[in-house]
């Protein structure tokens, strides 16, 4: 059955049901859509898919999988075709590590290198994730830059080539070419963020020093172009995306410009000038970000075919969507079904994600979870907080050498660390790894004082700013705005969720019919998102957390650290990312511990395995 109804001007759908490629995952729901909003230019945009090529197995808003996506690319390119517009797709970056697809084979992204690389992209670059180990960013260079050449863009990014050991750009720095149907001239670049994390084979050169580059410099005032299309690994309201707007208005004060970005891992949009705006698209393939600019010339020309009220003084406008990555949504957004939608190769490319998974033993079960547990979803503590799970119960179950077992100790966790909610219900190989995917270790600090150590963790949550880089002043241009939504690797990049605005009053539907999800509140307004959901509330949580361990009781009968005596000594634990931090707050405490006095802790294991350990011996499936 198919319900249709107008919200502001735009049919909205309610859909039956329809399933995804992956035998395993939930079908997608009924809800209200928003159409797209189609113009003379579109595009499609990936970012932060962090290997959930399968799709989200346990949510039905996101249950569609990468071969789902090439079926709707390639539909909607059809489409596009049909209409004489043009359409792109464009990816920014950290396809890699976050999910079992990736992570679980062996070497890491055996099986998913060739999975993304069966999309036909058109701009593409990398992100901080592909940098952080040498041979992911080695895979890069070798595999995905000749799979989409010509199409892959480093425009700060360098790598050391692992058969010369010349140091070269990673992939081409700028492009320029001209759209099929339209004729428009197209000068793209492709950018990272001033990432310092990245291994020693490559490079990442500062935004505001390649700006100043002679071959940016003379590409930027290249008067033969419609418009500047700027994609990078950086987030939509950062000093490096202003630096690169402000260049080039500098020089090109009246051509469109388009900015698609990423890393933050939120829906956003923003609006740089009449003429410039920005598009972010979520994460973890839950969001197919949708664009599109009318009024642009072609050629130097107007383009009255495309826009008959076009005149060469007048802004081109520019609109979004979030599209919701379900089977529902493809198929309103084709005018298909089920029978008419997927294509020969989107078939195939689901054929092989699933071939893979069962390689795998993705679906393999330690155990079910009694609950749902959050990361953003329940109040820090509480009994839904996969954090509070994490230091009550994971982390004094299974964090303890056998070379140091007699001694009381304090774990320290970056809860960026923990990547993704629990759902009640099977726990398995791949929720291992879509929960806590880094192969971060364990270091510790032997025979520390606990009236050191236990100040340690209210200093890591304060950010104090002796620790903590400043944080970056946005343009004025770029007016911060609320968001939903994020996970962070690392404590330099700590973004906190709001609560989500809720939809606005000229609602004609019943709010309890409606699904939870994200109800995006952006520059253009509350009507991004393609489907109509009632708001999620958000709740901070801390940089770091700590669980207390083996602290000698009060009593025989004491069961909780609360219930304990303060030891004077103790082994501090921490994973081994956040080395630094600690060492900083350790000095900002007056102590003088230096790398050499940390030592490996618990050799060869990392949260991954402690917490499919922990859930192998603690939760059983009746």
């Amino acid at each position: 059955m198919i319900v249709r109804f107008l919200y502001g001007g735009s049919a909205l759908i309610f859909l039956s049901a329809a399933f995804a490629a992956q035998p395993s995952a939930s079908p997608p729901l009924s809800a209200p859509l928003r159409d797209l909003p189609w113009g003379q230019l579109n595009f499609l945009h990936t970012t932060d898919t962090h290997g959930w090529h399968a799709g989200h197995l346990q949510e039905p808003s996101f249950s569609a999988d990468w071969g789902d996506y090439i079926s709707f690319a390639e539909r909607l390119h059809e489409k596009a075709d049909d209409e004489g517009v043009d359409l792109l797709l464009v990816d920014t970056g950290d396809r890699i590590e976050g999910n079992g697809l990736y992570d679980a084979s062996d070497p890491k992204g055996k099986y998913t290198l060739e999975i993304f690389g069966e999309q036909d992209i058109d701009v593409i670059c990398s992100g901080n994730h592909e940098l952080y180990k040498a041979n992911s960013s080695n895979n890069e260079y070798d595999e995905t830059v000749p799979n989409f050449l010509g199409n892959y863009l480093a425009s700060n990014l360098d790598i050391f080539d692992p058969k010369t050991g010349e140091q070269r750009p990673l992939a081409q720095r700028y492009k320029k070419f001209t759209t099929k149907n339209q004729g428009i001239r197209i000068l793209a670049f492709g950018f990272l963020y001033d990432f310092t994390g990245n291994a020693n084979n490559t490079v990442v050169k500062k935004v505001e020093d390649t700006i100043k580059d002679k071959w940016f410099q003379q590409a930027i005032r290249d008067r033969d172009v419609d418009l500047f299309l700027v994609i990078g690994h950086i987030q939509l309201r950062s000093q490096e995306f202003a630096r690169i707007y402000r260049a080039i208005r500098e020089q090109q004060w009246d051509v469109p410009i388009q900015f698609l970005g990423g890393h933050t891992h939120i829906r956003d949009y923003a609006k740089y000038d009449s003429k410039a705006y920005a598009l972010e698209s979520g994460r973890y393939m839950e969001t197919i970000g949708f664009m599109s600019i009318t009024g642009l010339s072609t050629g130097g020309k107007s383009n009255e075919a495309a826009d008959p009220d076009f005149k060469p003084s007048a802004s081109p406008s520019f609109s979004r969507r979030y599209i919701d990555n379900n089977l529902f949504s493809f198929y309103h957004h084709t005018s298909l079904n089920e029978s008419t939608f997927p294509t020969e190769h989107g078939r195939n490319v689901s054929s092989m994600i699933s071939s893979a998974r069962k390689k795998l033993q993705l679906d393999k079960t330690y155990g079910c979870a009694p609950r749902d547990y959050w990361t953003n979803r329940a109040p820090y503590p509480s009994k839904h907080s996969i954090f509070s799970w994490l230091g009550d119960e994971v982390l004094p179950g299974t964090v303890c050498d056998p070379k140091r077992g007699d001694k009381p100790r304090m774990v320290l966790t970056n809860t960026g660390a923990i990547r993704f909610d629990i759902f009640k219900g099977p726990f398995t190989v791949d929720n291992s790894y879509t929960v806590s995917p880094f192969t971060s270790g364990f270091r510790y600090i032997k025979d520390v004082p606990f009236s050191v150590a236990k100040r340690l963790l209210q200093i890591l949550n304060q950010e104090v700013p002796q620790l903590w880089p400043a944080s970056k002043s946005f343009a004025s241009k770029m007016p911060a705005q609320p968001n939903q939504a994020h996970t962070s690797h690392g404590l330099e990049h700590v973004y906190q969720p709001s609560e989500q605005m809720r939809l606005g009053k000229a609602h004609t539907y019943d709010e309890k019919d409606l699904t939870p999800g994200y109800t995006t509140t952006d520059d253009g307004g509350s009507d991004g998102d393609d489907t109509i959901h009632v708001p999620i509330t958000f709740f901070r949580v801390p940089s770091c957390l700590e669980s207390r361990i083996d602290f000698p009781p009060t009593s025989a009968s004491a069961t909780h650290s609360s219930d304990s005596v303060e030891p004077v000594l103790i082994d501090l634990i921490y994973v081994d990312f956040i080395q630094s931090y600690v060492l900083l707050a350790l000095k900002f405490l007056g102590t003088d511990y230096q790398d050499g006095d940390t030592e490996v802790y618990m050799q060869g294991r990392d949260m991954t395995s402690l917490i499919a350990e922990w859930v192998q011996g603690h939760w059983d499936c009746e």
